[in-house]
């Protein structure tokens, strides 16, 4: 299955005034007025998927209440063009009234909307009830950029078990309406190398932390060390077991995210620095040896710069390639990404400046005009369709 996405992050973050901004990636890049447009070039590039998050905060106005003229549309507009949409319920943030990731009620109320959708909209099967819960977790209560801003331990504990119970309970929900539902969990996959022998330690925690949210979501029983620093950080034994005891995870395809972002050097300091060594073959390959599940690529790119390794068409083919080797030595793929359809706003600072600065990630510019890489995903596309359709990938 080849896929792409319409980027849809929507976190809140400080803004220049101290008081909280919502970022909105839909309205920076104009899809919510070109969404038809979006849509069809989606169509036109060969895309059999659409990663898609309709706008939670939007849609979902208060307990029992929502707005979903705009999401109709969209909706409609897929089903006639026979994309298939991979519904991303929660994207980096949640409803004002919501609040945050600290919030105990949080995965109530997002099982309460993914239960609408799905009764809503019962011919769709694909969902991704949380995107990427690690760096959501990471981003909003251990590094203190998003969201609740917060930077702790304990933070960071508590919006992961959040997420992941949310995550649950959201698809327990969804099944209650479409029991045909499938849940492509996408999630970072992410490394960590130590620098010298002194950052082992610390390396191998981050290591461990890492699978957390996954491990939680899909009843992995974690390590030792890792039950410590949960216990330590506030996770009860009652929260624990109820991770253990829910059984969600034969009904879920593990997304595996990567960027050149993905892997660190650890110093013994602290200190931690971007690298790009063991790539999306190996470091999939943990995760899969983890967790035994089907594995699709769900998200990747890199800025478009056209010269050598900056060019986006050389990361594309190294991606496809890594994945390609990756189904020949037995691990079941069923899709790749490219995300996304057109270029980012202040991805480069993470969202957290309010710039309006353009990230040339995309297929397709802000203007709608297709970028080398966006010709050269269409070529692979024509190019693999044949051995994709006689079961090199597919969804079975």
């Amino acid at each position: 299955m080849f896929a792409t996405g319409i980027e849809s992050s929507y976190p809140v973050i400080e803004g220049s005034d101290g008081a909280p901004l919502r970022v909105d990636e839909m309205e920076k890049a104009d899809h919510y007025r070109r969404w038809q447009e979006d849509l069809q070039l989606a169509h036109e590039i060969g895309v059999d998927a659409l990663r898609y998050g309709p706008p939670w905060h939007r849609v979902h106005l208060g307990p029992g209440r929502y707005d979903w003229e705009f999401t109709d549309g969209v909706m409609a507009e897929l089903q006639r063009l026979h994309i298939t949409p991979i519904v991303d319920l929660c994207h980096f943030g949640v409803p004002d009234w919501v609040g945050n990731f600290q919030n105990p009620d949080f995965p109530r109320w997002l099982a309460e909307y993914a239960r609408a959708f799905a009764e809503r909209f019962p011919w769709i099967t694909f969902y991704t009830p949380v995107n990427e819960m690690y760096v959501t977790a990471k981003f909003s209560a251990r590094l203190g950029m998003w969201n609740e801003r917060l930077a702790s331990e304990r933070a960071f504990v508590t919006a992961v078990k959040h997420l992941a119970r949310a995550s649950i309970l959201a698809t327990e929900a969804i099944l209650k309406a479409q029991p045909a539902a499938r849940f492509v969990q996408s999630e970072s996959s992410e490394y960590y190398h130590p620098v010298g022998p002194d950052a082992i330690g610390y390396a191998r925690h981050l290591n461990e932390l890492r699978f957390l949210a996954l491990d939680l979501a899909y009843g992995h029983d974690v390590s030792g060390r890792m039950y410590e620093f949960l216990a330590d950080n506030g996770m009860t034994r009652e929260e624990y077991h109820f991770f253990l005891d829910r059984g969600i995870k034969s009904r879920c395809i593990m997304g595996n995210d990567y960027y050149a972002t993905n892997e660190h050097m650890v110093y013994a300091n602290g200190k931690v620095d971007i690298c790009e060594m063991f790539g999306y073959y190996m470091i999939t390959k943990q995760y899969y040896e983890r967790y035994r599940l089907p594995v699709m690529h769900t998200e990747t790119n890199n800025r478009d710069e056209g010269d050598g390794e900056k060019d986006a068409r050389v990361w594309l083919e190294k991606q496809w390639s890594n994945l390609v080797r990756l189904k020949s030595d037995g691990v079941p793929l069923l899709g790749f990404t490219w995300y996304s359809l057109t270029d980012q706003v202040d991805w480069d600072s993470s969202l957290t400046e309010n710039k309006g600065k353009v990230n040339r990630y995309g297929l397709y510019g802000l203007d709608r005009r297709i970028r080398p890489v966006g010709s050269a995903y269409r070529d692979l596309i024509k190019t693999w369709r044949h051995q994709v359709d006689n079961d090199f990938i597919c969804l079975g």
